[in-house]
């Protein structure tokens, strides 16, 4: 879908949760990950969607697939390159590139238990935008991108950090 079908797309889709908010409010089906072998997982979700992650082979793993934590990096850079994309349709920018770049640091010692006061989670996470428009300043485009920002789930999301109810289910 181009750009104008985008556009059109999220003016019906506007209009739609205006007269009817309650249809903005959505509940995300389940991600199940299951352990196949090793440290490989095989991830489904409700509309039969799939992917695979693996650690790598000094943690265990064998490689095979991404880790979760790359797929939580691509997750950021993903959400708000779609984000950033759908702002500029709205806006009729016409982008000539878009890239999103997502890096972290983080300690493995924490994630292997060596030390329960060092964090197992990603640190210094940063963003990176290589934006280019034909139509646009560069004013005008980091605007856009801050806006994006602003309003992309998974960037969201990470910044409000919710609460995230754990529930053991023992076979």
């Amino acid at each position: 879908m181009g750009a104008s079908g985008i556009k059109t797309a999220l003016e019906k889709l506007g209009q739609t949760f205006a007269s009817q908010p309650e249809k903005a409010l959505v509940k995300h089906a389940p991600v199940t990950a299951t352990l196949e072998s090793g440290l490989a997982c095989r991830i489904t979700g409700a509309a039969g969607e799939e992917l695979k992650t693996d650690m790598p082979g000094a943690m265990g793993g064998n490689a095979s697939a991404p880790s979760p934590g790359w797929l939580f990096r691509a997750s950021l850079a993903s959400c708000l390159t779609t984000v950033i994309g759908m702002r500029a349709a709205q806006l009729g920018i016409d982008l000539s590139k878009l890239e999103v770049a997502v890096e972290s640091e983080g300690n493995n010692k924490g994630m292997i238990g060596l030390d329960d006061r060092i964090s197992a989670g990603m640190s210094g996470l940063r963003t990176t935008v290589q934006i280019a428009a034909r139509n646009r300043t560069p004013q005008e485009l980091d605007e856009l991108v801050a806006w994006a920002e602003k309003h992309s789930p998974v960037s969201c999301t990470l910044r409000e950090s919710p609460c995230n109810a754990l529930i053991i289910r023992t076979a």
